[in-house]
């Protein structure tokens, strides 16, 4: 991605070119700024519903690459880590604290070339076999039995990606009958001698990987074809569990369209595509450092949230192209996102890159703006879970520290599985050009969702600006009345502080405080480069 050149609009400026109170009846004259401070609106709107919002939207990304997993989520049973027959306890521990929807396994690029029955039995008795992609020995220590135990023991659920670049229909289906048969077959069998005689009864299969490039150099019409071939199978061996299958996406050009046009030109077409019941997309962010970035850049990496809402407004529509009538629709898995420095590193520093309160805004403004896309974002899956990217926590032999990225997370906690609803952001505004294009941004970033039992509208804020704070009214437009509120929040003296083994608590995210306000309209500040949950009590 091509560097930003940047240029900030005044606030007060910005509000004028974008002017408050557009919509005709919708909203009351714009106020006169107060105490020199920007102010903004965000209006929530009860009758135009978007959707649940999945909490698969938290998902993680596990690949075998740097520390990820070996470091990161496997230590060995003679470790002297603290572990569960040799799963890393404390990143477990970190996993439950956040309710880990999800984790997407083994790849990325290393998934279309591993070979599952590589990584079962005996541990003594596995290969060594080396990673194409990443370039290193393979001990296949951590395979399916250790990565399902994981999941079970940190709460997520299991989402496979298999072999489709150099695998085969038959080793698909066996694996899928490892981890899903009742049946007393000898490869279910294999399973019990492995130590669970119960089926794993995994949901969700990704059917290859960036099959585009990495995962096989496909163009989408023979993509089309494996993915018939594999899903045809696959799904037979599913022995009654509801599974979800993946297809690979792609974010740019014609590839979505000409893979759902090559499934329906097939003799039973239609029942092909309606397997497809969620269609991956990946997205990366890079503008800059990792922490000497400048202010430029800052914003520049933050802007590119826009760029990936275009994308993803643009798959919808396509999906919504080949959508049945009465049928659901597709979801979308962004199921490789985050923000992808660059940092030297081989070997299982492979990767390993600094994550600064810049990143955890990243994060913050990208999942808001998947939330406002409602049901039609089914997954999203950060990469990478541990030591690897934008990652939850970086770990040196014993040590964990949590990133900023993490405490993100789980200030998003509240959203999740909640009725979305619609929001209306007005806010000043900054400007990012490259080459002849500008891009208009809000400097405020904002959810909202319905948690009907408790009778609670959760709002996730982002002031984005990095010197000045944001007036936000809020009203909630359909009549709700507010009756108190709890508030987090993250943030740091500087948008390039970071958490270290030195100093792992410099970004940090606070404990809830309460708030006295009331009524359906009212102003909430929100700090400069910040992230909050606002949980409004509703009368």
């Amino acid at each position: 991605m091509n560097r930003r050149k940047f240029l900030k609009t005044s606030g007060l400026a910005a509000v004028a070119a974008k002017g408050f109170g557009a919509t005709a009846g919708a909203l009351p004259a714009s106020p006169a700024p107060r105490g020199g401070a920007n102010r903004a609106r965000l209006t929530v709107i009860f009758d135009e519903p978007i959707g649940r919002l999945n909490r698969n939207l938290l998902g993680q990304f596990a690949e075998h690459l740097g520390a990820c997993v070996y470091g990161g989520m496997w230590v060995g049973t003679n470790s002297s880590i603290p572990n569960i027959h040799g799963l890393r306890k404390d990143t477990l521990e970190a996993l439950k604290r956040i309710h880990a929807s999800i984790i997407r396994w083994p790849g990325g690029c290393f998934a279309d070339t591993y070979h599952w029955r590589n990584g079962i039995g005996p541990r003594s008795k596995r290969p060594t076999t080396w990673n194409l992609w990443w370039g290193r020995e393979e001990p296949n220590a951590f395979g399916t039995d250790e990565y399902m135990e994981y999941c079970h023991l940190s709460g997520a659920s299991p989402y496979v990606c298999v072999n489709v670049g150099s695998g085969s229909v038959r080793e698909a289906v066996e694996w899928m009958e490892y981890c899903n048969s009742s049946h007393a077959t000898t490869i279910a069998r294999e399973r019990g001698a492995n130590g669970h005689a119960e089926p794993y009864n995994v949901t969700y299969w990704s059917v290859g990987n960036e099959n585009w490039g990495c995962g096989g150099a496909f163009a989408p019409e023979d993509y089309a074809d494996h993915y018939a071939r594999y899903v045809n199978l696959m799904a037979r061996a599913a022995e009654g569990v509801p599974v979800q299958f993946v297809a690979c996406g792609l974010e740019g050009g014609d590839w979505n369209r000409r893979f759902f046009e090559a499934l329906l030109r097939r003799p039973a077409g239609r029942g092909i595509l309606r397997t497809v019941r969620q269609l991956s997309i990946h997205h990366y962010f890079h503008d800059g450092a990792a922490v000497d970035f400048s202010d430029r850049d800052y914003y520049g990496l933050l802007a590119q949230v826009g760029e990936l809402e275009a994308i993803l407004r643009r798959v919808v529509a396509t999906i919504d192209e080949f959508k049945e009538p009465n049928a659901p629709a597709a979801g979308i898995a962004l199921d490789e996102w985050g923000v992808w420095h660059p940092v030297p590193g081989q070997g299982a520093e492979a990767l390993l890159q600094p994550n600064t309160l810049r990143d955890a805004l990243l994060a913050a403004v990208t999942l808001n703006g998947l939330c406002n896309l409602g049901s039609r974002i089914s997954m999203a899956c950060i990469a990478q879970v541990f030591n690897v990217l934008q990652s939850m926590a970086i770990t040196r032999g014993a040590q964990m520290v949590l990133t900023p990225t993490y405490y993100v997370f789980d200030l998003f906690q509240p959203h999740m599985d909640q009725a979305g609803l619609k929001s209306v952001v007005e806010s000043p505004t900054y400007e990012v050009q490259e080459g002849k294009r500008t891009m208009a941004r809000d400097y405020l970033s904002a959810a909202a969702s319905l948690n009907e039992s408790r009778k609670q509208i959760c709002l996730t804020l982002v002031n984005q600006h990095l010197t000045d704070p944001l007036d936000v009214e809020i009203e909630f437009a359909a009549g709700a009345s507010a009756t108190g509120a709890t508030l987090r929040e993250l943030t740091s003296s500087n948008v390039r502080d970071q958490n270290t083994f030195d100093h792992p608590d410099v970004v940090v995210a606070t404990a809830a405080k309460h708030l006295s306000l009331s009524g359906h309209h009212f102003t909430h500040t929100v700090p400069p480069h910040s992230v909050q949950t606002l949980v409004v009590n509703l009368v």
